[in-house]
């Protein structure tokens, strides 16, 4: 399971509520009773402020059970993740968010981040991102806020992207700006041949390695006018040569003037350079 996974199961929940109950929330939500009671609180045990709780739920949710504190306290998340040596004044992208003196105030779960802000789904809190609040909302928060305290970040396998100058030492990516779709992100494959430059570049009498990758396949083509190359720069030998390549294709007259067109240059499929 990955982090773009937490992320997801975290998104599912916002807009969950708590228990209302006697004209005002009581802080019963599912997440409490997944947890379990705890003494001296009212709702039979059930009644506890629960942001730590959601984390906890949605780690478990997403198959990643033991890769964050299992606590309804915030400040034993914070110790949780510095005793492991997995915590972090920069953001990262899935990484347990904590708030307040010592981060022992509020908690929440980031899915994205910028040179400002942080971006959060919170368990028990609400539009004006209380600490004591209502549901699960999307937080969005100043980075650089005195009461965002710092970051827990999981262990978990393919790791994430960070802010974080030393991101590497986590097993996560330092990227200025991150979001979801960012983890796990595979590169796009480089294009595997050259795209037509346009009819227009060859008359210009261009010197480039595209004009020695052309002439090379012409050659395998059997298309060959060239007494020495093919080299890198444009010539009549080169004109000559894709001339007799669109014979070749089926074209004639003023169709098969040695001038590149796309569909012949595709059909050659001259190799990136």
């Amino acid at each position: 399971m990955s982090i773009a996974k937490l992320v997801s199961v975290a998104k599912a929940e916002v807009g969950t509520k708590e228990k209302f109950s006697g004209g005002h929330w009581v802080n019963n939500s599912k997440y409490n009773r997944w947890f379990g009671t705890i003494p001296g609180y009212g709702q039979g045990g059930y009644g506890w402020p629960w942001c730590a709780a959601f984390v906890s739920w949605v780690a478990h949710e997403a198959g990643h059970k033991g890769k964050f504190p299992h606590s309804a306290s915030c400040a034993v998340g914070v110790s949780w993740f510095k005793s492991r040596g997995r915590f972090s004044e920069y953001p990262a992208v899935g990484a347990q968010v904590f708030y307040g003196s010592g981060g022992g105030s509020h908690t929440g779960i980031v899915y994205a981040y910028d040179a400002n802000y942080v971006y959060a789904y919170e368990g028990n809190t609400n539009a004006s991102g209380s600490a004591e609040g209502d549901g699960v909302y999307a937080k969005k928060r100043a980075r650089r806020d005195a009461y965002v305290y710092g970051y827990g970040y999981p262990d978990i396998e393919g790791g994430s992207v960070s802010a974080d100058p030393n991101a590497k030492k986590f097993g996560y990516k330092t990227k200025a700006t991150g979001k979801a779709s960012d983890v796990g992100a595979k590169p796009k494959p480089k294009p595997k041949y050259e795209p037509f430059p346009g009819a227009a570049w060859f008359k210009k009498n261009p010197k480039s390695p595209i004009v020695t990758a052309m002439g090379k396949r012409l050659v395998a083509e059997g298309c060959s006018a060239y007494k020495v190359g093919p080299g890198a720069q444009w010539s009549s030998a080169d004109r000559n040569s894709y001339a007799k390549w669109q014979r070749k294709c089926g074209y004639s007259g003023v169709d098969a003037d040695g001038w590149p067109g796309k569909a012949s240059w595709d059909a050659l499929k001259v190799p990136k350079v």
